[in-house]
């Protein structure tokens, strides 16, 4: 960061981290290789332009109406071999695909949950604000603002479901049904108030 970012010398760079110039240089070219071996080909947006807007959509539809629906395997049909689902603020994170789906089938998608979905974006990628069903409010509330990245043939390749419900329960029980948690009020803020999303669906 100090070098490639804020654009400090070698020998600078070295002084404030008190370490030598060959240091310096050495950790600088591990850096570029890491980026380089991570940074796909194509950027997201580069991917979304050639797959057009038509595609997407019917992809997003399908993709949607596959969790409304509970479907794991038209889930699963959805997804590149390498994805990953990750649900920050958790730690926890699923790769790949079979073990997605492994998940999906025994937690979200069991059928036990109840989904609906508003289509949004962010930062110009396809986003899903998803809603759980609450039988005391008789309504969808916000569970998660789903982030979704695309491989370059068309399927899902990331998924990054920004959750709003709390996620200080100790007890791993307490997760089996995560949508009757209480909502986290600064990130729902975060996501869904940020993006305009209702704060509930009928």
């Amino acid at each position: 960061m100090l070098r490639e970012v804020l654009g400090f010398s070698a020998q600078e760079t070295a002084d404030m981290l008190d370490t030598s110039v060959p240091s310096v240089n050495s950790a600088l070219q591990r850096a570029r290789a890491a980026v380089e071996e991570r940074v796909p080909e194509r950027t997201q947006q580069t991917t979304l332009r050639a797959l057009g807007d038509q595609t997407l959509r019917k992809l997003i539809d399908r993709y949607v109406d596959a969790w409304e629906r509970c479907d794991v395997t038209a889930f699963a049909g959805l997804l590149a071999e390498d994805a990953t689902f990750a649900m920050p603020p958790l730690a926890t994170w699923y790769t790949p695909r079979d073990t997605i789906v492994t998940w999906a089938s025994h937690s979200a998608m069991s059928g036990a949950w109840r989904w609906r979905a508003v289509v949004t974006t962010a930062n110009g990628q396809p986003a899903l604000a998803f809603y759980a069903w609450d039988e005391g409010e008789a309504a969808y509330l916000p569970f998660a603002l789903n982030i979704l990245s695309l491989s370059d043939g068309g399927l899902v390749s990331d998924v990054t479901a920004f959750i709003v419900r709390s996620t200080e329960a100790p007890e791993p029980e307490a997760y089996r049904n995560f949508p009757s948690q209480p909502m986290n009020e600064r990130q729902l803020t975060g996501t869904f108030g940020r993006f305009g999303m209702p704060d509930r669906l009928n």
